[in-house]
Formats: structure tokens, C-alpha cells, sequence
């Protein structure tokens, strides 16, 4: 099976699962031979392959070294002006570098950023002994992407003088004294001057490798191995280890969760909170102290192959550090991340004297287990399986209709986002691809089963992307289903994934793997959803303006129209929509939650047009004030919840503390992600009401029924023949 992707971004959690032996060579900063020779295979695959070919000369080199700085100092506070005319030869030189697998030019680069970053570190906690005057009519300037690189090391000082000062303000609003600021701060410090040292070549090359191919368009990058090893469990929604999320805090890991039926679990003897200093490969072998390791390395040498042994050497998490330790033996199983698998649930909407019942499917990923499927194994994981599984399971539940919930969902498995069209579309084209050559290919499947044959809701948000773009348009261009939501992140692009160890004909993982763009994907309509987007039919307030998504990028492909593929659509929405943003907009203007969301986005939008703000304490204490007023208020204006969502909003406007997510206690940030999930979520609420709102036209309208539902008979009755 070959992995054909859409993926808005790969993102590596802070929180991660348990698991592999990682044997890497000690910290050195300097290219390693895997290295270099995996950068000459990148740089072959992308001037050669790529849907955009560009030729590695002069002119991707400036583009590849700009992208590079930027990525080590985008706000231009660690390097000055004679560091950048320092390196500027190598602008045009680059390219020169990759092609003669000489790397030598961007770790030079790298060092000093980490010798910079190391100096300024130092300088803020140094400022720490003084007293700062917050009387004076100051500011920091804490937006610095357009700004220029500092003329003299007295200037950038002066710039971490204000930042250390604003950090020092902060936690004084939150309450904090003086003697608490400086200890939190010294801390904060020096946690970060710990994790320089603890950067490796392979970081080096990951942000350099990824600076060249991402200088080319988007979405395409490199990936090393510990990177390819993350992106491949995110597609199968599975690994081998002990069943147990870690975080790294206080230069130690923590267990923030423990997977239920997962070994760490099952034994009874581990608990969240529980503080991980040791790891045994092997039950024979004595633990290796892992305090101060990184996370990673931490999780790789706990993870290992299925049914293996591992032993954790474990400081209790109400233990004081120098009490007695608990060895735990475990035995490595294969675990399954169902916190990214599809899930249902029930919304209830009124509808005068009657109660519609609104099935919610979320979907957090387009996940496949390509490996698993290509040997065949008929249990392989598949999101569009677990959906038409929840979607049997609905119809026994006897719902009026479905929600499919896509929001922040940044794309996955082509072959996914086809298939879970085709469950409610039944056969007929979903998507049209073009490569390189211009060659058009029209994908869909054409003997599929229809799972749900009623009414349908897509809820979208600019975290959309990618395959969600292709399902959401697909479902808006057949009128099938009322999408809602705001835009989507406009990715057209299809990405494909090349392993350079199979290239290198290596049975170890050590070069990793490259994603590149091959083709780019067309609604059936004709459209691209690249740079545009997908139009929701009712749009919910947004915080996000034009230039978010994938308008952001500087590169991105440009907006394109190809011919219409053969399809027929099964529904026409045109008159019922106006109707249905009527409702909205009359629900919505009574609901005090949207009329607090739309004071906040205004809010929002102003400051965001701020680039610095003001160090003066009655300023910005006036400023605190005014808020927490606002909050009071809005606490006072809101009414007892009803029976369909007992929780209270989140509460994402809540006083700034001054901390750092790290900073906070494990017991803290657990209430609040608690909290955050069974907060009232008035987006999906509405959703589910302009579902319920269509119901109600379509059956006190058979105009509108016949003109909504004309196809859907099709959906039982037609075979239908996918064109191609």
C-alpha cells in the first residue's frame, strides 16, 4: 500500500508515548555520514520528483539560508547585524553545500546560534539581580518578524532587558512577590540554557534539511528517523510500549496518563504523577539513570518489540527526591492511540414540542495503517471503518441526523478521505488529482456502500485540511451535506512518502524519509481547494483572517481550475441555505456566548495590530483590571445551563499567570484540560441546530424536500458508474 498523503503539518506533541532503544552516538555537533548522504538523496528526490520541480542553483540557496535563519531567530533576538554579515557568503552557497554533501556551512550556522542563544540566556538571568522601575513609560517589542537585525550586542541587550522585564511584570500582575519571580524566572532560565546542551546533529539537520524543502513549497520535508518512526504510529494509531503518556518536567519524566488496558495500568503499581529516573532494557539488566535525559530518548528506550521486558525505575509522585525508589518490571504490548480514533456522541436539539437527536462523529485524522493493510491483514486500522462502525451504531440509537466533526483535523490518508466520502455519497467520483505532467486522474470508488443515507452536517475550521478539504468539498459539491464552520486552511496538495533507507537499500533506519508534493487534488466541480479553501454554507465567528492557513505561506501554489469531473449531484441546497442563515443569525443574536465571542474577536483583531506593549505597571494593571471586570460581568450575564450541555464554557479568556506551560503543576494542568473537554462547546451546539433547523424545513416544505433530497433515492436504488 502506498502511502499517498494529505497532511497539513507534522507536529510532535510535547506529552509522548512510551517507547525505543535509542543508540545514538554521544552529543557532537557536527554532520554524521547517514547525514550527508541523506541530503544528497533529498536533494535528488525534490529537483527531480517534486510537483514543482526547482533546481538547486543561487536562487534557491538565498531562499534556503533565509528560511534557515528564520527558523533559528524569527523574532531577530538572538543573532545581530554582524552575525548575519558574518554568514552572509554562504547565502549564494548552499546549494553548492548539498551538492557536494558538505555540511559543514550550516552547523557553522547552528553553533553560533546555540553560542548566541546560550549568551542571552545567561545576560536575562544575570538581569535578574537588579530591580526593574515600572513607573517609567516603557514598552517591549514582542512582535519582531518584519523588524531588522540589532546593529550592536548593546542594542539586542537592551531588547532582553524589556523581555526579561515584561516576564518579571507578568508574574508580579498574577500576584507573585519578588522573591517568587526571581526564583520562577531563574528556573525558566535555566531549563533552557539545560536544554542547549542536550541538541544534536540530527536536530541540526532536521531544521536544516527542512529550511531547503520547505524553501520549495509548503508541505514538503524531511524527515529523520525518530521522525519517521512518530509520523508512521500518528498514521496507524498504534505502538509497542508500556501504555503510559510522559512529559518532561523539572528535568524529569513524568507520567501525565496511563492508557487504560495498557501494562502500566494493569499493574497497579504506576500512577500519574509518578516520576520515571530509570530504564532497564531488559530484566536481567540494571536501570539507566535517565535524569535530565531529553523526552525522546527517554520515550525510544522504553518503547521496544511486543512482548519484551522492561524495567522502570520509578520516584513516586508525592515523594520527596531523595526517598526510597520502586522498580517496576512490565511487559511491552501493543497499544492502541484511541484518543485519535473516530468517536460518537449525541447532541439533543428542541424543535418546538419535539426533540431531534443529532449523531456527532469526530474525527481528529484521516488514519490508516498502511503496513498492517498491505500485508493483508483484513483488521487493519481505518478511520473510514471505525466511522461506518459508529454509524451503524447511531442508526440503532435511532438519530434524525449526522454531524461529521472535522475541525483542527490537519489531513492524513487519501485513500481515507475517498473511501469515507463514498459512505455517504454511495459510488461516483470524490476527488480529481493532476501530477506534474498534467495528467488528470479522477479517484472514487465505484461500487460503494452507502452507510448513512439522511441528513448531514460538516463542521470545518481553518485546522481543516488537506483530506478534510477533500471530503468537505466533496460532500458541498453533490449537496449532500450543509457545511459549517469558517474557511478551511486552503492545502490542495497531494504528498507521497520516500524512504531513503529503502532508496539506500539499508535494513536499519538511519536515513529517514522524504515528503514531497506529487500531485495537486481538484474537487469534482473543477476547483482546487488550494490557497481557497472550503467555503463553509454557514459561517461561524472566527478569530482567523485572510492571510491564516495556507494563505500564510509565502511559497504556497497558487488557486487553479481544472474540467469538471462526470458526477451528479444528489441534492441542491441553493433555496433552503438563506433560510437556514436566517435561523443562525436569529439564534445566535440572543445567545450571550456569541455576543461575548464576537466583543472577543474584536478585542483580538486590535491587539493583534499591536507590536509591543507597555512595561508600565499601572498600564497594564488598568488593562488586567478591565478584564477581570469583563469576566465578572459575563459570569453574572450568564444564565443556568439547560439539560443539554450542563457545562459551562470554556474559559480561554481566563488572567494571564505568567507561567509557562511547564511551570504549572501536572495537578493544574490536568483540571484544566478536563475542564476544557466537557466545557460547552457552542460551535458544535449551533452545528447541530442548523441541522435540526433543516429537518424542520425539509418536512414542513415539500417543495424544499423534493429540491434538497431530489438525488437521494439514488443512494439505494443506482449502482452508479464512477467516471473516469
Amino acid at each position: 500500500m502506498k502511502k499517498t498523503l494529505l497532511w497539513m503539518a507534522l507536529t510532535i506533541s510535547a506529552a509522548a508515548f512510551a517507547a525505543a532503544p535509542d543508540t545514538a552516538s554521544p552529543l557532537t555537533l557536527e554532520p554524521a555520514q547517514p547525514q550527508i548522504l541523506a541530503a544528497g538523496m533529498t536533494a535528488d528526490l525534490l529537483t527531480r520528483y517534486h510537483y514543482t520541480p526547482t533546481p538547486l542553483d543561487d536562487a534557491m540557496s538565498r531562499k534556503i539560508f533565509d528560511r534557515y535563519l528564520k527558523s533559528l531567530d524569527a523574532d531577530k533576538m538572538l543573532f545581530t547585524q554582524a552575525d548575519i554579515d558574518r554568514f552572509s557568503p554562504a547565502r549564494e552557497q548552499l546549494d553548492d553545500a548539498l551538492k557536494n554533501r558538505d555540511l559543514s556551512t550550516p552547523f557553522a550556522i547552528f553553533k553560533l546560534y546555540q553560542q548566541r542563544q546560550r549568551e542571552r540566556l545567561e545576560h536575562a538571568r544575570a538581569l535578574l539581580g537588579q530591580r526593574f522601575d515600572f513607573n517609567q513609560q516603557e514598552s517591549y517589542p514582542y512582535q519582531r518578524e518584519q523588524a531588522t537585525w540589532a546593529q550592536s550586542e548593546s542594542e539586542i541587550q537592551d531588547l532582553w532587558r524589556r523581555r526579561v522585564k515584561n516576564d518579571w511584570l507578568r508574574l508580579k500582575l498574577a500576584g507573585k512577590d519578588d522573591q517568587a519571580i526571581r526564583a520562577t524566572l531563574e528556573k525558566r532560565y535555566d531549563y533552557a540554557l539545560a536544554n542547549l546542551k542536550k541538541l544534536k546533529s540530527e536536530d541540526v539537520f532536521q531544521l536544516f534539511m527542512n529550511a531547503y524543502a520547505t524553501s520549495i513549497e509548503p508541505h514538503t520535508n524531511y524527515l529523520g528517523p525518530k521522525a519517521t518512526e512518530d509520523f508512521d504510529i500518528a498514521m496507524r494509531l498504534s505502538l509497542v510500549g508500556i501504555g503510559a503518556v510522559l512529559q518532561e518536567r523539572d528535568d524529569m519524566t513524568v507520567i501525565r496518563e496511563l492508557v487504560p488496558g495498557g501494562p502500566a495500568a494493569q499493574s497497579g503499581k504506576l500512577k500519574v504523577g509518578d516520576r520515571i529516573v530509570g530504564v532497564a532494557q531488559a530484566s536481567d539488566a540494571a536501570p539507566t539513570d535517565v535524569l535530565g535525559w531529553r523526552l525522546d530518548d527517554v520515550v525510544r528506550m522504553i518503547r521496544g518489540t511486543e512482548n519484551s521486558t522492561v524495567k522502570i525505575d520509578v520516584l513516586p509522585a508525592d515523594a520527596n527526591p531523595d526517598a526510597p525508589r520502586q522498580l517496576v518490571t512490565l511487559v511491552r504490548k501493543k497499544i492502541s492511540l484511541e484518543q485519535q480514533a473516530a468517536k460518537k456522541s449525541i447532541l439533543e436539539v428542541k424543535d418546538g414540542a419535539r426533540t431531534q437527536r443529532i449523531g456527532v462523529i469526530s474525527l481528529p485524522t484521516f488514519y490508516q495503517d498502511f503496513e498492517a493493510r498491505r500485508k493483508g491483514d483484513r483488521k487493519y486500522k481505518s478511520a473510514t471503518r471505525d466511522v461506518a462502525r459508529l454509524l451503524a451504531e447511531l442508526k440503532k440509537d435511532r438519530i434524525d441526523s449526522v454531524l461529521v466533526d472535522l475541525r483542527n483535523n490537519g489531513g492524513g490518508s487519501l485513500n481515507e478521505a475517498i473511501e469515507l466520502s463514498n459512505l455517504f455519497i454511495g459510488s461516483g467520483p470524490v476527488v480529481q488529482q493532476r501530477d506534474a505532467r498534467g495528467t488528470v486522474r479522477v479517484e472514487g470508488n465505484s461500487n460503494a456502500t452507502v452507510a448513512w443515507d439522511g441528513q448531514l452536517g460538516v463542521l470545518i475550521n481553518r485546522g481543516s485540511a488537506s483530506a478534510s478539504e477533500i471530503f468537505a468539498a466533496a460532500m458541498q459539491d453533490y449537496g449532500r451535506a450543509v457545511i459549517i464552520g469558517e474557511p478551511s486552511f486552503g492545502k490542495g496538495t497531494v504528498q507521497t512518502v520516500v524512504s531513503l533507507d529503502a532508496m539506500a537499500h539499508s535494513d536499519k533506519p538511519k536515513y529517514g524519509e522524504v515528503k514531497l508534493t506529487v500531485a495537486q487534488f481538484y474537487r469534482v466541480n473543477g476547483g482546487t481547494t488550494q490557497l481557497r479553501g472550503v467555503t463553509p454554507d454557514i459561517q461561524l465567528p472566527s478569530f482567523l483572517d485572510a492571510d491564516s492557513g495556507e494563505a500564510g505561506f509565502d511559497n504556497a501554489l497558487p488557486w487553479g481550475q481544472i474540467k469538471s469531473a462526470n458526477y451528479q449531484p444528489l441534492g441542491d441546497l441553493t433555496d433552503i441555505l438563506p433560510l437556514l442563515q436566517l435561523r443562525h443569525e436569529q439564534r445566535i443574536a440572543k445567545d450571550p456566548e456569541f455576543r461575548f465571542l464576537k466583543e472577543d474577536i474584536g478585542e483580538f483583531i486590535q491587539q493583534k495590530s499591536r507590536k509591543s506593549t507597555s512595561l508600565n505597571e499601572a498600564e497594564r494593571r488598568q488593562e488586567r483590571d478591565a478584564r477581570e471586570a469583563k469576566l465578572k460581568a459575563r459570569e453574572a450575564l450568564r444564565l443556568p445551563t439547560d439539560a443539554a450541555a450542563d457545562a459551562k464554557p470554556a474559559k480561554a479568556s481566563a488572567q494571564d499567570d505568567g507561567l509557562q506551560a511547564n511551570e504549572r503543576s501536572l495537578a493544574s494542568e490536568l483540571a484544566a484540560e478536563k475542564a476544557s473537554k466537557v466545557a460547552k462547546d457552542v460551535f458544535l451546539i449551533e452545528a447541530a441546530n442548523i441541522l435540526g433547523d433543516q429537518l424542520s424545513l425539509i418536512q414542513s416544505s415539500q417543495r424544499l424536500a423534493q429540491q434538497v433530497l431530489s438525488g437521494f433515492s439514488r443512494l439505494k436504488t443506482e449502482p452508479g458508474v464512477m467516471a473516469r
